[in-house]
């Protein structure tokens, strides 16, 4: 069975991983604040979900996700990441993060970021533009009038098939956006940003984005 490795265990990150073992996943979340302190999280999840620290979140998973505030990006443990399918789901909240100023004169993006801190990782973004209250309850079946679409991004053929997968899982169309480097057409502040959409809507709104 497949083991997702979640970093992060803030409302993405525990709604993803409710969504994960409700599909049959096992998962290993982490937090900076250690695995004792996530008791309850795992406890609605049952036997399909367990605590650990991030490097043994990480060693553990076939594939994992990312999801914590882009200042803790550093602690991100890299070696055990190495080869994988690495799911960045963070956006970049200067108020919370302090100014990064890559970011502030728009020379990079967050999944850049990611990307550059894990070098041997497939890094792909996925899920930081809905709301975590809207992951479990917006999804439809394929084929679905209407079906809400979310965008990704990568330089990895596979981990881009992969989001568009998961995404499937999940009840979503899929907007293919191209490389890391246009990933910023998802970001805080764009027009695809935490809105409702179907796949036209999306790629209008992808088009309608500036920088």
């Amino acid at each position: 069975m497949t083991t997702v490795g979640i970093i992060g265990a803030g409302n993405i990150g525990s709604t993803l991983a409710t969504g994960l073992v409700a599909r049959g996943y096992d998962v290993v979340i982490a937090n900076s604040r250690g695995p004792e302190t996530l008791a309850d999280v795992i406890a609605p999840l049952g036997g399909r979900a367990r605590a650990a620290t991030a490097a043994e979140a990480a060693e553990a998973a076939d594939w994992a996700i990312v999801t914590v505030p882009l200042k803790a990006l550093g602690d991100i443990p890299v070696e055990p990441l190495a080869g994988k399918i690495v799911l960045d789901t963070c956006n970049y909240y200067w108020e919370r993060d302090g100014h990064i100023p890559a970011l502030d004169q728009k020379q990079t993006t967050t999944s850049q970021l990611m990307q550059q801190h894990l070098p041997t990782s497939k890094v792909a973004k996925a899920f930081n533009h809905i709301r975590s209250t809207e992951i479990l309850t917006d999804g439809t079946s394929a084929g679905t009038a209407g079906r809400r679409a979310l965008a990704t991004a990568g330089d990895d053929a596979d981990a881009v098939a992969h989001v568009t997968a998961l995404y499937d899982e999940f009840g979503f169309d899929t907007v293919n956006i191209g490389p890391l480097a246009e990933s910023w057409r998802v970001e805080r502040d764009q027009p695809a940003y935490v809105v409702r959409q179907n796949v036209d809507e999306l790629r209008a709104n992808l088009a309608r984005a500036t920088r």
